[in-house]
């Protein structure tokens, strides 16, 4: 297989343009090829999903006000889950699809693939691609939510019987019209959606695992400390919108329990922490199948450049100060100082090395920018003018 035939391969890689859903969407002129109509797709789910709920809830007076505890626009939760986080998880496909191609080439273009593992390499792309498209996944995942997705829905319900989608005692518990829209469409769809994109991630999970099992050429004094593979945290990126909409659920349902049932912020510590490092998990989980590979390359990168510095640092040493250097050299000028510095630069890049493809820095932006809509609940317990004053403190 040539190089330019590879590169064509790779050109093929995609998490997001492929599968039953996908297919739908092109034929009901939702989706193009390309990735297209991401507009047309984020209004017509919006459509789907939410505008039934509000006007069932005007119809039947439960919009605002009326006979519940919860009405239906001050449901933080609901327009948080169907007006934001459902367009950020569509905005994802884009942001993966533009960003991961150009990250899976890099394994060609950086010589970490070398020729004779091409057909390797090409197998784990066309691996992945097969599973991407697999129906029977999808399938899958609707009966999924439409078993336990609906149990969670209604255990839920059970813990809040005043509110706009459902009314009565817990045990005559009656369902709202807006109530059964949001049962059987909304939530579906949302849920569905969300389960897609776990899937994803394990295929990205599953196609980096497959690479790392391959005879990967790693160079442990490449300057991105990571022996080459540093470009992988790159893929991070191209998640954010994800994290923002994970983010951005948490923070409501936070919100919904400190507005109407009196909790305090701070009550939800656990919940934060746990939600931070289960989201770091899903986004930088996948890149950490290459830690043994990057463990290897500095394991023998050490032994290596310490024997060859052992070795050069004797004869450096038998040369200039034992007296074994020729009596016309001069000292000054000598390429050997430089020489000694350059391998001790190598040696400590070695040493610097990280046993992951990303670094402190990426793990602290992404848990930013997951925490970053949870921000205004601290305005609970503090006031906008002491937040700003500590904040201007951090950042000068």
């Amino acid at each position: 297989m040539t190089e330019k035939t590879e590169i064509n391969r790779v050109q093929d890689f995609s998490l997001v343009q492929g599968g039953p859903l996908f297919q739908l969407l092109i034929r009901c002129h939702l989706a193009t090829d390309a990735l297209g109509w991401l507009k047309r797709r984020i209004l017509f789910l919006v459509l789907l999903t939410w505008l039934p709920l509000l006007m069932l809830s005007l119809l039947s007076g439960q919009a605002i006000g009326g006979e519940v505890r919860v009405s239906f626009l001050y449901d933080l939760e609901t327009h948080v889950r169907f007006l934001v986080a459902l367009p950020l998880l569509l905005a994802t496909e884009w942001m993966v699809h533009s960003r991961l191609r150009p990250v899976v080439l890099q394994f060609i273009d950086r010589g970490i693939i070398t020729p004779e593992n091409h057909p390797g390499f090409d197998a784990c792309i066309q691996s992945a691609l097969r599973l991407r498209n697999s129906l029977l996944i999808e399938i899958g995942l609707v009966v999924l939510v439409l078993t336990l997705g609906h149990r969670l829905f209604f255990e839920q319900i059970i813990l809040n019987t005043s509110i706009w989608y459902a009314t009565g005692a817990t045990s005559e518990l009656q369902l709202s019209t807006a109530g059964f829209w949001l049962a059987y469409v909304s939530l579906p769809v949302y849920q569905f959606i969300f389960l897609r994109w776990l899937f994803r991630i394990g295929v990205w999970t599953r196609f980096l695992w497959s690479v790392s099992r391959l005879d990967l050429y790693l160079v442990s004094t490449h300057p991105d400390k990571a022996a080459g593979l540093g470009f992988l945290d790159q893929s991070a990126v191209a998640f954010v919108p994800f994290l923002l909409a994970q983010g951005a659920l948490l923070s409501a349902m936070i919100a919904e329990r400190i507005l109407y049932q009196g909790t305090e912020l701070m009550a939800f510590k656990l919940e934060i922490a746990v939600f931070t490092v289960f989201v770091m998990i899903l986004v930088l989980g996948p890149l950490s199948v290459f830690a043994p590979k990057l463990a290897n390359a500095k394991r023998e990168g050490l032994l290596n450049y310490g024997t060859l510095a052992s070795r050069y640092v004797r004869e450096f040493d038998n040369k200039w100060l034992r007296g074994g250097a020729d009596s016309e050299e001069s000292f000054i000028g000598s390429g050997d100082i430089q020489s000694l510095a350059d391998l001790n630069n190598s040696f400590e890049v070695v040493k610097s090395m990280q046993l992951f493809p990303f670094g402190k820095q990426t793990v602290l932006q992404l848990a930013v920018v997951a925490l970053l809509p949870l921000l205004p609940l601290l305005l609970t317990i503090i006031s906008l003018e002491d937040l700003m004053k500590r904040l201007i403190g951090i950042l000068l």
